[in-house]
């Protein structure tokens, strides 16, 4: 007895010990939110005021100084997920997570990122305020790293803190500029079909081509679709968030109750913790504005004050282009050009592998760019395939753009600013105090000769597949005040430019149908009405769909469930509520119906491919459906049987209701959404699964919404009937000019992205109920503050 009280009293002592040391070490983590700092290189005090979601609203005498607090604030909530980003173009993500990612190093490493990079920081104007504001922000994270807190990341995957440069900066840039294009995802699955299948089939994918070039209908499956695949599983393995879409709208005075513009945007990116928006709101003497910063970026991509609001979305252009090289046939060093044989330039890298050796690798580039061969290894093609990328082709202004866009003065120095851009094409919405409204499609366009097919690959070796001119930045697509009263952009296909519908992976009508129609529908709107409008999860494209399948259905070749599944679909009113069946019901439905198609031509893994191209997939639903005769219908496995639109609609159905069957039992009214669709944001270290899992990520959580709506929560089709939302709105913000202090925003988990923060997950439960948080502006307001931090000059 006297043996087990001891034991007893000996884990009694242990667990206090744990519990105090866990208590002890998690304090010491904590972000420092009061109290007083020494600052190294402050001019005047500065002093940062915390909000109840944990914003930190910087209150300085000079830009410089404020800053400076921004780096180190922004840091101390950050840091790791500034780490992990600066890594991902530099080819470093292997030193911290082992060999799964060598692929991912190679990848991003010999994509020339670094190399436009040092280019670009050689030719910088070391006298703009850009670029001075930009080093007094990274001599703020740099100040962090000296003096705060390692983060607890740092310890569990065991590397030491890094002083960060703007080479690392630009480097971010870079990752988000190649994660916004489509074409690397798209084109070379394209180019199979163009090659295996031929004309018909790629035209009714809505790809014009050149007739002679085609082997016209091969019918012979498209089983590789290897490039495609394997950029995919590159981003699936991704620690941070990719670009996916977004909604805008700008709504003029005219459209207002309140008679002053209101501005509403939610990007799309994919979800992960911490979220990717970091917000502040900075004031000094002559500059104020309210922000929202990706990691490693002193100028927010989104942003308002008192005078103007701004945002973006995709712009969906092509800037990627792939170009067959040909080696010389006794030196593969060179490759042919229009000018005779080059050769290519040529460089090794070598990646550090977390307790591997390194891995060393060799990459040739041509004038077009990176043989792609090179990097990814899974391509089983002798010819070699030059990757073009309008990003590290020009010159790189991204710096001035974003501090010319969050410090402009009136809409045509905002303009200005947003005329620099080069790549990725955003389009930038605006909205401002004086009643102005715009929408800029910003990128450099250009042109190819007619005809010509960029969404396959080019010959790189007559100079006839080049890029002829550059359009003018007034020949973009744009609209400042239209006489319709508001501009909205859904990553919808733009208006002709030049007179021609500019090539892009641009996504459905769905949500841009929604938002035009929610926006004519009503005479005058309040903030309420366009917060509201933004957790919307309406389609009125999957009613058209629905009423088109059903027309090619025969209700006697149905049995009672299905029968009963056609009632929940033709009652559905479109919305994708957790609660709902129809919403379960229609996407199996959808998957079935795009498997029956398509399928039997692509081969398995290349409809896989089809599958994650989302772009491209989601367009053709609704065109697919519409068609009475396609060349996709007639499976090619059923040699005996030519299948038409009817056999491939009911077989869907059928196959769909007896899946759901199997899956989620025989009373379809259990069929809820909510059984098959779920949220998590997963933390790069969380994705190991266990306790990590659960200490680190954030979910999941049941969530209305699907595709294509509004409330855009994006998930992949697949066989397994279970879908993972896998991004969407990663903020919204709705900012009213007639309530400017009012102004209202939400992230998906929160503000900071330190574990031991009060600000890690408080605004994740908000954002799925559709709450908000304001956006604070009033100074006494602010003053009020319990968290005061104040930052001394040392």
């Amino acid at each position: 007895m006297k043996v087990l009280k001891k034991l007893v009293f000996f884990l009694l002592i242990i667990t206090s010990l744990l519990v105090l040391g866990y208590f002890i070490f998690s304090n010491l983590q904590k972000p420092t939110y009061k109290g007083e700092i020494s600052f190294e290189g402050l001019k005047d005090k500065v002093t940062v005021f915390y909000d109840e979601a944990g914003v930190p609203h910087i209150n300085a005498q000079n830009q410089e100084d404020a800053y400076q607090v921004f780096g180190y604030v922004h840091a101390q909530d950050r840091l790791w997920q500034m780490e992990v980003v600066r890594r991902i173009a530099a080819g470093r993500l292997s030193e911290i997570f082992g060999k799964e990612l060598i692929r991912t190093d190679k990848f991003f490493g010999s994509l020339g990122i670094e190399e436009a990079a040092a280019k670009t920081i050689h030719n910088l104007d070391k006298n703009s305020k850009a670029y001075q504001l930009a080093l007094a922000y990274l001599k703020g994270i740099n100040q962090f790293i000296k003096e705060g807190t390692t983060p607890l990341e740092f310890h569990l995957v065991g590397i030491e803190k890094e002083e960060y440069t703007l080479k690392d900066m630009y480097n971010v840039f870079g990752y988000m500029a190649f994660s916004f294009a489509a074409a690397h995802k798209t084109d070379p699955l394209l180019n199979e079909i163009k090659q295996n299948l031929g004309a018909d089939y790629l035209t009714e994918l809505g790809i014009q081509t050149e007739h002679g070039q085609l082997i016209k209908n091969a019918r012979k499956p498209v089983v590789q679709a290897q490039m495609t695949a394997a950029i995919n599983k590159i981003y699936e393995k991704l620690p941070v968030p990719s670009f996916i879409g977004s909604n805008s709208w700008v709504l003029g005075p005219n459209k207002t109750k309140n008679g002053k513009v209101i501005f509403a945007n939610d990007p799309h990116i994919n979800f992960s913790q911490p979220s990717v928006w970091y917000q502040s709101h900075i004031k000094t003497p002559d500059f104020e504005l309210y922000g929202f910063n990706l990691a490693l970026t002193p100028f927010p991509l989104l942003g308002h004050n008192r005078n103007y609001a701004y945002g973006l979305t995709m712009l969906e252009n092509d800037d990627v282009d792939f170009y067959i090289e040909k080696d010389h046939p006794e030196n593969q060093n060179q490759y042919k050009t229009v000018d005779g044989y080059k050769n290519y330039k040529t460089y090794s890298r070598t990646i550090k592998v977390k307790k591997e050796k390194d891995s060393t690798y060799q990459v040739r580039v041509s004038q077009h760019g990176p043989i792609m061969n090179d990097i990814v290894e899974q391509i089983q093609d002798e010819r070699p395939i030059a990757m073009k990328w309008i990003y590290t082709h020009l010159p790189n202004q991204l710096l001035d753009v974003c501090y010319e866009m969050s410090h402009a003065n009136s809409l045509s120095e905002f303009k200005r600013g947003v005329s620099k851009i080069h790549a990725p094409g955003l389009n930038v919405m605006y909205g401002d105090a004086k009643d102005n409204v715009a929408w800029f499609g910003a990128a450099k366009l250009y042109q190819f000769r007619d005809s010509l097919n960029t969404k396959v690959y080019l010959d790189g070796t007559t100079g006839k597949d080049e890029i002829i001119n550059f359009l003018n930045f007034g020949e973009n697509p744009q609209a400042i005040n239209p006489d319709w009263g508001y501009v909205y952009s859904a990553n919808n296909q733009p208006d002709s430019v030049a007179g021609k519908l500019y090539p892009g992976y641009y996504l459905p009508e769905d949500r841009a149908k929604r938002i035009v129609t929610y926006i004519e529908e009503k005479e005058k709107f309040t903030k309420e009405d366009v917060s509201k409008m933004m957790n919307n999860v309406n389609s009125l494209v999957v009613k058209e769909v629905i009423h088109t399948a059903l027309k090619s259905i025969s209700e006697n070749d149905l049995n009672t469930k299905e029968k009963e599944a056609v009632q929940f679909l033709t009652a559905w009113d479109g919305n994708y509520y957790k609660e709902s069946v129809a919403p379960t019901i229609y996407t199996k439905f959808i998957y079935q119906f795009l498997e029956n198609t398509y399928e039997d031509e692509l081969g398995e893994k290349a409809f896989l491919q089809f599958l994650d191209g989302a772009p491209l997939q989601k367009k053709m639903i609704a065109i697919q459906m519409n068609r009475e005769a396609s060349v996709w219908w007639d499976n090619i496995n059923t040699k005996e049987i030519k299948e038409d639109k009817k056999q491939i609609v009911t077989a869907s159905l059928k196959e769909a209701v007896a899946f759901l069957e199997k899956q989620l039992g025989t009373d379809l009214n259990t069929w809820k959404w909510k059984r098959v669709l779920s949220v998590e944001h997963e933390h790069p270290i969380g994705k190991a699964g266990g306790l990590l899992r659960k200490f680190f990520n954030v979910g999941p959580f049941e969530t209305n919404g699907g595709n294509e709506v509004i409330n855009n929560h994006i998930f992949r089709l697949n066989a397994s009937g279970i879908y993972t939302v896998v991004g969407g709105p990663s903020t919204r913000r709705v900012i009213d000019f007639s309530d400017i202090e009012n102004s209202i925003s939400i992230l998906p988990t929160g503000q900071s992205g330190n574990r031991f923060s009060p600000y890690y997950k408080d605004q994740a439960q908000k954002y799925l109920e559709g709450k908000y948080i304001k956006m604070k502006l009033n100074q006494e307001e602010i003053q009020k503050s319990e968290n005061k931090l104040e930052f001394l000059p040392k």
